[in-house]
């Protein structure tokens, strides 16, 4: 391997170190990823990314005063890797990449029984609030757990739509009508759509969820990961989902 190619390599090395994903992130991207191709919800993944990708120049700087110009891969026993032209007037490249914005959350949240502008009135005995979530202005999300590690998997997560978001959830859950892959139940004087989303994806036995319209500009999403559905059992998860989003009402 070149010296060059050691030298790129240790710098993304480097800068790489310095990243941090946030919390719950794989388990979030990991669902995420299964949802329609259009919906984005992460936008922290693909920033972490584009600064992994800026740590490589494309252009080496040799000095205060000059550049140095790309060509070809040197071929064996060829020592040049760069050839130098003089400058003067042309500043030096910066080769810093940015950082990464910080994402998005709703702050401290307590309990979590209330997040953004929705308030949380019932959830199963021993659960915690998880110390994360994520917001988007017109969509945001937070989960529960056994322990509130927020480093841990979920138990029971949220998310909430508002204004524009509400039609990308409106066509993914008539999608599933259409395909008659649910049921619709009634949650008090409101509709849902009951269903287990992505059954055998990843070998799983997908994820129970109940689609919550709570009214004109406002939907939910509420699920229960596949490891606690199974420790409750199908016909409890069923009613569990009922119960949370029967206690979810507006904050507003």
């Amino acid at each position: 391997m070149s010296t060059l190619e050691d030298h790129l390599r240790q710098i993304m090395a480097d800068e790489t170190a310095t990243l941090r994903a946030a919390p719950d992130l794989v388990d979030r991207v990991i669902r995420s990823g299964r949802r329609r191709k259009h919906r984005v919800r992460f936008a922290a993944l693909a920033t972490s990314v584009a600064v992994a990708a800026a740590v490589v120049p494309a252009y080496l700087v040799l000095g205060p005063s000059s550049v140095a110009v790309q060509g070809p891969a040197p071929g064996p026993g060829d020592p040049a890797v760069a050839s130098e032209t003089s400058q003067p007037d042309v500043p030096a490249i910066d080769d810093t990449p940015p950082l990464p914005s910080p994402t998005r959350d709703l702050g401290d949240l307590g309990d979590g029984r209330a997040f953004g502008r929705v308030k949380v009135g019932y959830l199963p005995d021993g659960l915690q609030w998880g110390h994360w979530s994520l917001d988007h202005g017109d969509s945001y999300t937070t989960s529960w757990n056994y322990d509130g590690d927020k480093h841990g998997f979920y138990c029971v997560q949220i998310f909430v739509y508002e204004g524009q978001a509400v039609q990308e959830v409106d066509e993914r859950t008539q999608d599933y009508r259409d395909e008659k892959k649910g049921e619709e139940v009634a949650i008090g004087d409101r509709t849902g759509y009951l269903i287990v989303q992505w059954v055998g994806e990843d070998g799983g036995k997908g994820t129970p969820t109940l689609f919550l319209n709570m009214g004109e500009g406002r939907r939910a999403e509420v699920m229960i990961s596949p490891l606690y559905a199974k420790k409750l059992g199908a016909a409890k998860t069923t009613r569990e989902l009922k119960k949370i989003a029967e206690g979810l009402t507006a904050a507003d």
